[in-house]
């Protein structure tokens, strides 16, 4: 059943420039006649069967006739308590994208536009009234616009009801509170840490349970580093997790003092260490050396120094160590004015300091806006509706004649994103080839050691292990070194956190200044189409904090899949998945700043889990789903991976970047679905052939069943055929010593035989009976179905019949007989003898030629 959508609603045509030296006044030119008619609309979504909502997904409001000015297309706009939804005119079918979750949403904002109509004349403008437009700015680098129309009081509803979802009174009013883990469920987080510690310190055959976390039984150690548990209530550092590993020889009295010396007590500790080598990659917060630089602690220093181990091997000989500051060197100077700094490489042993020149969260905040207001403006699907050169070949190119264009694509660069991302490879790949090649170790830190510091650290782990380039393993890092290790994922992504209360509840609600984001932001200047209408002073919020660190660690993966194709089990499809997944807030897992808020707060048992939901949609297609790298080969990179500066040219990650501004461009994943096809083909033709195969063996093996069974039978039917030519062969004998003896033999169908005596023909015939016999007591013979083949004679008793010739010749023939007429077998009965007629047990062959005379009897 279809959404009924009014009439009204339709666009009749498309927004045109007009003026190269004017301002556009108009973004869209909707026929005035269809736009501004009012129709009440008095349907609603709510009695119609909406199947394609989620568990617990519940309608807010709905408005009809909406334009989705991006694409020209009109239909009707959802508000649920989870997401944004716009569906199809006259269909039911979801608009990708118009559709976008509430927490991806970075701002909002009601705008106005002029509308006009071009006429014959160029430069000539027919005024209509303005149009009332919805500007909606995403955290996935979408920037759409809806438009409603004029006295319907549409846009308010939709816009109040944004309010109201996209800032909840709660932390628990959250969708992924609402819908509860549902299928999804989560197991303990803390306990895939340890599992994961273990790994790295060998003990691998050890498994984590939450029983092990209770009574303090996962601190195991090796030769060189130990898991402490001197976090595990997180009072020595909050934003840590509550396990550890440190050095074996520093004590936990040492650690908690070393602590001090760091910025939030996030003092060094071990983040990954190489199984071969001992060189680990540690990560810290930086040092409070103050304004002169001239602060030191001797427990700090001794822990860094513990990372410098002892080169395996080399007695005597301490490896390397490098303090890799991920800051430019001038800001770290600043920090020194609040207490802060860097270490200096004369107060720590064996060290070298080096400087990354990374730029903080507000530098990357404000070059991701500018990315996205670029490809926004020279996009296929631009937000203000207006066609640019390349959409549909006109004279101007991106709002402006072509003399224009070179200084159009430089904003590319000048949006400076690009330059970051390289930063952070160049960095981290620098990091993975200090511990690859030279068997050092490496301390990595920046301001607060949350940012900048997990970027280099996951991101070194990642070219240097090739465990966390599967699925299970990148769970492992990003649950180990951003979640445990607190990245703010609440402040940077914009959504609710919990902080401390002097009020009766421990923990309220409390939303950042980066969850605030929904400003008015009037829409990129270059159109001069949009004016921008702020809404009331309660509902805006500044940005401070919110910051896209995260979403650039995946675009850098990205890269690298890029330059080794062969090295990640995943696909870029499944980092576009994955980071939906997070902006989305549908699940609990990145909720929350810290390990400590989110197990006060029970996320892993009261929400549904991001990684069990990624699995079960691999599970639903095996290794055809389109999560896996198709191109994956674990032996061809089994080891580090280190590019060369001259491969760190980053480009822009297209599934990604240009999925909603270039849809058609972004398809650079068509060649891999193309051979996914191929190999999907190529997985069933196998399968085909694995079935034939298996029905031929299966075939073969009943032929040869049949044929043996066959031999069998003809073998059978040979020896049958040879025991029946046997058979009347003796009979033929039988009859004719028979018959010699002047007796008569007739035998009937049923197979017994009756002989008569020529000498006294008036006596009743004997019967004989074609079947083996044992003699009874009374004289008569038992038959035997065990013989082989006999014929039986019943013998009267020779009172009865005194003078039985047969009787006569029996005893005179029968080899059993003695001289004293004594029968030597007295229990065989003298009327069956083996298989052969009594009496002529001799060779049939030679008793056929035996000449018997008449004179004999």
């Amino acid at each position: 059943m279809a959404l009924p959508i009014p009439r009204s609603s339709r666009r009749t045509t498309s927004l045109q420039d007009t003026s190269e030296s004017e301002k556009l006044e108009a973004a869209s030119s909707w026929d005035a006649l269809e736009w501004t008619k009012i129709e009440p609309v008095s349907r609603s979504v709510l009695h119609v069967n909406l199947d394609f909502l989620l568990e617990t997904e519940e309608v807010v409001v709905e408005g009809y006739g909406v334009v989705l000015v991006n694409t020209d297309e009109a239909g009707t706009l959802i508000v649920t308590n989870f997401r944004l939804i716009f569906l199809g005119e006259g269909t039911r079918n979801i608009i990708g994208l118009g559709t976008i979750p509430l927490a991806t949403i970075e701002k909002f904002s009601k705008m106005c536009v002029q509308a006009a109509r071009v006429q014959s004349a160029p430069r000539q403008y027919d005024k209509t009234p303005s149009q009332r437009l919805l500007q909606v700015i995403g955290k996935d680098m979408r920037i759409i616009v809806f438009g409603f129309r004029p006295r319907t009081k549409q846009r308010r509803a939709v816009f109040d009801a944004l309010l109201r979802c996209t800032k909840p009174a709660s932390l628990w009013d959250l969708y992924a509170f609402t819908s509860g883990p549902s299928k999804f469920n989560n197991t303990n987080p803390r306990v895939r840490l340890l599992n994961e510690y273990f790994r790295l310190l060998g003990k691998g055959s050890y498994f984590a349970s939450m029983s092990m976390i209770e009574n303090g039984s996962f601190t195991l150690y090796n030769d060189m580093w130990r898991i402490s548990s001197i976090n595990s209530n997180y009072t020595m550092c909050q934003s840590y997790p509550f396990a550890l590993i440190v050095p074996k020889c520093i004590s936990d009295e040492e650690v908690i003092q070393a602590s001090t010396f760091r910025a939030r007590c996030r003092l060094p500790v071990v983040s990954w260490c190489h199984p071969g080598t001992g060189a680990v990659l540690a990560r810290s917060s930086q040092p409070l050396v103050g304004l002169m630089m001239n602060m030191r602690s001797n427990t700090d220093e001794k822990l860094v120094a513990a990372l410098c181990t002892q080169l395996s091997g080399m007695s005597g000989v301490r490896r390397k160590l490098y303090i890799a500051d991920a800051r430019p060197r001038k800001n770290a100077l600043a920090n020194g004015a609040m207490g802060g700094g860097s270490e200096s490489s004369s107060n720590y042993f064996q060290s070298e300091i080096v400087f990354f020149g990374i730029d903080n969260i507000h530098a990357m905040r404000d070059s991701l806006s500018r990315l996205r207001d670029y490809l926004d403006t020279y996009g296929a699907t631009s937000s203000d509706g207006i066609s640019s050169f390349l959409r549909h070949g006109g004279w101007s190119w991106g709002g402006g004649n072509l003399s224009s264009m070179s200084a159009s694509v430089s904003t590319l660069g000048d949006s400076g994103w690009l330059i970051h991302v390289q930063n952070v490879l160049a960095g981290s790949a620098w990091i993975a080839a200090r511990v690859a090649l030279e068997s050092a170790s490496v301390l990595i830190h920046c301001s607060d050691g949350w940012d900048r510091t997990t970027q280099l650290v996951s991101l070194a782990s990642l070219l240097l292990d090739p465990y966390y380039r599967t699925f299970s393993g990148f769970q492992a890092l990003v649950e180990k070194d951003w979640l445990a290790f607190g990245h703010p994922f609440s402040d940077r992504i914009g959504i609710q956190t919990v902080t401390c209360s002097s009020s009766s509840s421990p923990f309220e609600l409390s939303r950042q200044s980066s969850a605030g984001s929904f400003t008015s932001s009037p829409i990129r200047q270059s159109s001069g189409s949009f004016t921008s209408q702020a809404p009331n002073s309660s509902h805006v919020q500044n940005s401070n904090n919110y910051s896209p660190i995260f979403l650039q660690w995946v675009d850098c993966i990205s890269q690298l899949l890029r330059m080794y194709p062969f090295a990640f089990e995943f696909s870029p499809a499944f980092l576009v998945d994955f980071l939906d997944c997070v902006l989305s807030c549908r699940f609990g897992n990145f909720f929350c700043n810290s390990e400590k808020e989110r197990q006060q707060c029970g996320v892993s048992e009261a929400c549904g889990c991001l990684w069990a939901y990624l699995s079960d949609l691999r599970a639903s297609e095996g290794s055809s789903h389109v999560h896996y790298n198709i191109f994956y080969d674990p032996l061809k990179h089994d080891g580090p991976l280190l590019p060369p500066a001259a491969a760190l040219a980053p480009t822009l990650w297209p599934e990604f970047h240009l999925r909603w501004a270039c849809p058609l461009e972004a398809q650079a994943g068509e060649l891999e679905a193309h051979c996914r096809k191929m190999a999907i083909k190529f997985s069933e033709l196998q399968k085909a052939k694995d079935v034939a195969e298996r029905k031929y063996k299966e075939i073969t093996t009943a032929m040869e069943s049949l044929s043996a069974e066959l031999q069998n039978e003809k073998q059978l039917n040979s020896s049958a055929m040879n025991l029946a030519k046997r058979a009347s062969k003796e009979g033929e004998v039988i009859k004719r010593a028979v018959q010699s003896l002047g007796c008569k033999v007739h035998f009937s169908s049923s197979g017994d035989c009756t002989v008569g005596y020529e000498s006294n023909p008036a006596e009743t015939p004997q019967k004989f009976i074609n079947s083996t016999s044992k003699r009874k007591s009374d004289g008569t013979v038992q038959h035997d179905e065990k013989s082989d083949l006999s014929v039986s004679i019943t013998v009267m008793a020779e009172d009865v019949i005194p003078n039985n010739p047969i009787g006569r010749v029996c005893e005179t023939l029968c080899p059993l007989r003695t001289q004293d007429g004594v029968c030597r077998w007295p229990d065989a009965g003298c009327a069956q003898l083996s298989s052969q007629f009594v009496g002529l047990k001799a060779n049939f062959d030679a008793f056929d030629k035996l000449s018997i005379y008449d004179s004999y009897f």
